[in-house]
């Protein structure tokens, strides 16, 4: 723009400066009654400096000078961000005409960024639209490039936040697409759209433009993890989250908390699939880029300051979370083991162990090949305690106690941090959720215990730590909780009667169990029924009614607690005929209840296949039974 004064030029760059400054910062500062006041302003501002341009471009007459000398345009704007890039099309993005397209790109932008911001979304729409509309005249280049992939990342946030995925997904894989073309073919640092309205003294240096386009970048492959997530391709999604946390870490552009955050989640996606090396560094880097946030401030700082008190919160709230991904971790590992190591009887299989632990070498060689091949976190400042803290922790699966143990212990130890933040009082839900996960830990970690009485010492720990809650919870507010919680300490007293009974069955034949065994036998099987019918008896309706028809999501073990009574009901020991008349009437009852829905309701019948085949048997043998011991009675009457 030859025939623009210095002095006309330096205000226009002046009045972006104000403009940016009222956005970026005034705007922090803005009323409640009045949240938008610094960005209408800016506006205003970016209304003037695309006056001005539209006057210095009618001043050039470069316009018409360009459609003579036959620069080729474009027919038709995109309107969805489906379409090929541009490079190599229309105007040379270093040319009067292409840098004259690019600055009212620019302002076309950052009035659409603005309206975004003011919740005005078609009019945010429309001007950002009107950016690409200007680009389409240009070919990519340094001079530009920049502008193409934020006009595109915009447009993908403006459709995402309206549901509309796939036109988001248009927009961002051209973004991702130019940036790639453009690295390939020139790759030099671009011009940032914050140097168009900049005097040639406060131009940036390389490595800043550098950084500015490397964001660029990494903000369209996090929002194309969104969309990815949000279209349910979750391999996908997991790839370009992971690519753009380690793209933050290199760029040095990221909260520590949230950067820590981010990554604990991403790990959860890969425990479900078993990679558990991948898993554990990205909670090992969360751990360890979470520190960079400092320490919690003291509860009597945070009594003096709002804003200390704030931070404490979020600190100690958001590693609390990182702290039950651990637990997931370690959870997930155990159980995980357990499903590859366990007979058709739930017990460990030695045979498969021992296979195993030969195949171990070679897993261990694969881990160290898959390391080196995997994207790794970390800075020169952070990789090694990365490092260090995955060290601690096993990615392959424990196969005997002892490796079962390290990775309980680390899961225990985050269990404890994760129970300080989310206490009963205050995170009901979360605190149960703590304790459950608890519990399952224990109950994994059995699992390889070979001595029994320890085993069943495991279970009474569990039981310790839920049936206090359990029964002090109030079932009105916490009714699916409470119903979980009762179902888990039916099968864990059910666990413990049967440990207990094979213990006993290894030092005597049953007929000869002493009076001790038989009262603990007795005692763990009643409470395991009780907490089962307790279960049972929270499906009732106020009045006491059973329901003639079952929910979905209570079917299954809703059947399953009754054919377990029955069975509990049928193995309490009693000298008692009377007794044992009664217990085998109970037992009856709930086994012709299994068969007699299951015969009402067919549909049920897949979910309980052999729980209603051994019921149909009881129901045929237990009469018989009862009929003996009924003349028994009579004859010893």
């Amino acid at each position: 723009m030859a025939s623009v004064s210095s002095d006309e030029w330096k205000a226009v760059c002046d009045k972006f400066t104000n403009a940016q400054n009222l956005t970026v910062v005034e705007s922090r500062n803005d009323p409640e009654n009045d949240p938008f006041r610094s960005k209408y302003k800016a506006r205003e501002l970016l209304r003037e400096i695309y006056c001005s341009l539209k006057s210095f471009e009618a001043g050039d007459g470069e316009e018409e000078s360009g459609a003579e000398s036959g620069e080729q345009r474009p027919t038709e704007p995109p309107v969805d961000g489906q379409r090929e890039d541009g490079l190599g099309r229309g105007f040379s993005g270093d040319s009067p005409a292409g840098l004259r397209a690019a600055k009212l790109g620019a302002v076309e932008y950052y009035l659409g960024v603005n309206h975004v911001d003011t919740e005005e979304l078609s009019a945010g729409q429309e001007h950002l639209m009107n950016c690409m509309k200007l680009l389409e005249r240009c070919s990519v280049s340094s001079e530009n490039v920049s502008l193409f992939i934020h006009a595109r990342n915009q447009l993908g946030i403006l459709w995402a936040g309206r549901d509309e995925t796939e036109t988001a997904q248009g927009f961002l894989e051209t973004a991702e697409s130019i940036y790639q073309r453009y690295m390939k073919e020139d790759g030099t640092p671009p011009t940032d759209m914050t140097e168009y309205f900049t005097t040639e003294e406060n131009l940036l240096t390389h490595q800043e433009r550098t950084k500015r386009f490397e964001l660029a970048y990494t903000h369209s492959m996090y929002y194309l993890a969104q969309v990815y997530k949000n279209l349910g391709e979750t391999e996908r999604a997991a790839i370009y989250c992971h690519s753009t946390l380690q793209r933050q870490l290199q760029l040095n552009q990221f909260s520590p908390m949230e950067w820590a955050l981010n990554a604990a989640t991403l790990s959860q996606y890969y425990i479900t699939k078993g990679r558990y090396m991948e898993g554990r560094h990205c909670l090992s880097a969360a751990t360890v880029i979470s520190a960079l946030a400092g320490e919690v401030p003291s509860e009597a700082a945070a009594q003096e300051s709002e804003t200390e008190s704030e931070r404490r919160e979020q600190l100690r709230q958001k590693r609390a979370e990182i702290a039950r991904c651990w637990i997931k971790y370690c959870l997930n590992i155990l159980q995980d083991s357990k499903k590859l190591l366990e007979d058709s009887i739930g017990e460990l299989d030695t045979d498969r162990q021992d296979e195993l632990k030969i195949a171990r070498r070679r897993e261990e060689e694969e881990e160290e090949k898959g390391r080196k091949s995997a994207l790794l976190f970390g800075s020169e400042d952070t990789f090694d305690s990365i490092a260090s803290l995955e060290e601690k922790v096993h990615c392959l699966l424990p196969l005997d106690f002892t490796e079962a143990r390290a990775v309980f212990l680390v899961g225990q130890n985050y269990v404890t941090q994760a129970k300080d933040y989310f206490q009963m009082d205050g995170y009901v839900t979360d605190h149960i959720e703590i304790l459950q996960d608890h519990s399952a830990l224990f109950r994994a970690l059995a699992f390889f215990e070979e001595d029994l009485e320890r085993r069943c010492k495991m279970h009474k720990r569990r039981v310790d730590m839920l049936e206090p809650v359990c029964n002090d919870l109030n079932s009105q507010y916490y009714l699916m909780i409470r119903r979980q919680m009762m179902f888990e300490l039916a099968e864990i007293y059910n666990e413990m009667m049967d440990l207990k009974l094979t213990l006993a069955n290894r030092q005597a034949d049953s007929e000869s169990l002493d009076s001790h065994t038989i009262k603990k036998f007795n005692h763990l099987c009643s409470a395991s029924a009780k907490y089962f019918q307790m279960f049972l008896d929270s499906l009732c309706s106020p009045e006491g009614k059973q329901p003639e028809h079952l929910e979905e999501e209570v079917l299954r073990p809703a059947l399953v607690a009754r054919f377990r009574v029955a069975r509990l009901h049928s193995r309490l020991i009693s000298s008692s005929p009377s007794a044992q008349l009664e217990n085998l009437d109970k037992s009856l009852e709930h086994y012709k209840y299994v068969v007699q829905y299951c015969d009402a309701h067919p549909e049920a019948t897949a979910t309980v296949e052999t729980e209603l085949e051994l019921s149909r048997e009881m129901v045929g043998l237990l009469p018989l039974k009862i009929n003996r011991l009924k003349a028994k009675m009579v004859v010893n009457n």
